[in-house]
């Protein structure tokens, strides 16, 4: 769960939120930590070498839903990548994807991953990257991602900063 749950989708204030992570703090150097409300625990950060992540949505818990209502829950969080992606696409121009099975399946095999991903992973952020960078004269990207950790958990979408190019992973060849 994050700090974002029960807040309706905005997409300016999300867009909003993701301009602001261009002036937020990024660790140069130093291990990975994710961060919870003081109060609930939900997560509301993860910062890292060179990257900070945050949640901007929280869709509604999926227990006891089945499809097509899984279904519409997962097309909405898509919709709303969508939209928050073609606003920022209208400020900054087009994106890339950056896929993450390949980095997920090494992991998933015992494998080490780059810090950034499995940053990712440990928040179930398992979508591809929707990449745009460098964005500002400070040469930062910025990144969004729909995650969703099993049939029960919401889906949630969340933006990453990075000071540095996210790297484009090997596609996985089947080797561990």
């Amino acid at each position: 769960m994050t700090s974002r749950a029960g807040e309706a989708f905005d997409a300016e204030r999300a867009a909003a939120e993701v301009t602001e992570l261009l002036a937020a703090p990024v660790p140069a150097v130093g291990p990975t930590a994710a961060e919870g409300d003081p109060v609930t625990g939900e997560w509301t950060v993860t910062v890292g070498e060179g990257f900070r992540i945050v949640p901007l949505w929280e869709g509604d818990p999926l227990t006891g839903v089945y499809a097509p209502e899984w279904n519409d829950a997962e097309e909405a969080a898509e919709a709303h990548l969508a939209e928050l992606a073609r606003v920022l696409g209208e400020r900054w121009g087009p994106h890339r994807t950056v896929r993450l099975d390949g980095p997920l399946m090494r992991r998933q095999g015992g494998s080490t991953v780059e810090p950034l991903f499995e940053a990712l992973f440990s928040e179930d952020l398992y979508g591809d990257l929707e990449v745009w960078g460098p964005v500002d004269p400070g040469g930062r990207w910025i990144a969004l991602v729909v995650g969703h950790s099993d049939g029960d958990a919401p889906f949630v979408l969340a933006a990453l900063v990075s000071d540095r190019p996210v790297p484009e992973p090997a596609p996985f060849d089947g080797a561990l």
